[in-house]
């Protein structure tokens, strides 16, 4: 895996061992930062983080920080190795605690995201796509952006609880995406 634009392009990143971790191919990560455009300056939640490939991407790309959930402690290392070998452990935070915890204490201590990238476990997303727009709501900035990635042959995820402006859907082969942009206030 590599990331594949912005300052770090072309640099190595790894995921953590085991079969626990979908990584998002680069070819999906090149076209939903496409399809987001410019990032300069964004506060990213990497949902389900995983190996940290999507907000590393975002780092690179302008992003300001990027705040890292998963609860398995490979995961954690994996993205704390990955943020280290990319000089980026300044602007990484790393939250290792199920989605909903880490959620509400995100909510607790009054912190914002313009985009969070949600690329959840597919056996779980049925779960998960319920109460994630309700727990996403109020850590969102006015006018952000969700990017969530399921299994193509499966429905589109529809998180309740976001007001949703506009929304993007692509399909690469097994994978899709859905672009969520949400309403400016």
């Amino acid at each position: 895996m590599r990331i594949v634009a912005g300052t770090h392009r072309g640099r190595r990143i790894s995921a953590p061992p085991g079969r626990d971790t979908r990584p998002t191919p680069d070819r999906v990560r090149e076209a939903v930062f496409a399809m987001l455009g410019p990032l300069d300056g964004v506060e990213v939640l990497d949902l389900f983080a995983g190996s940290g490939a999507l907000g590393l991407e975002a780092l690179s790309r302008g992003a300001a920080t990027a705040t890292f959930v998963d609860r398995s402690p490979r995961a954690a290392a994996a993205i704390r190795a990955n943020a280290a070998s990319l000089a980026l452990e300044g602007r990484v935070r790393v939250v290792r605690r199920d989605w909903r915890a880490a959620l509400a204490a995100e909510r607790a201590a009054g912190r914002r995201f313009g985009l969070c990238l949600c690329d959840p476990p597919y056996s779980l997303l049925p779960r998960v796509a319920g109460g994630l727009g309700l727990a996403l709501a109020p850590l969102m900035t006015p006018g952000g952006t969700v990017v969530i990635e399921h299994p193509s042959a499966g429905p589109d995820p529809e998180p309740k609880g976001l007001s949703i402006a506009s929304r993007i859907e692509r399909t690469y082969g097994d994978t899709a995406v859905s672009v969520l942009r949400l309403e400016g206030r």
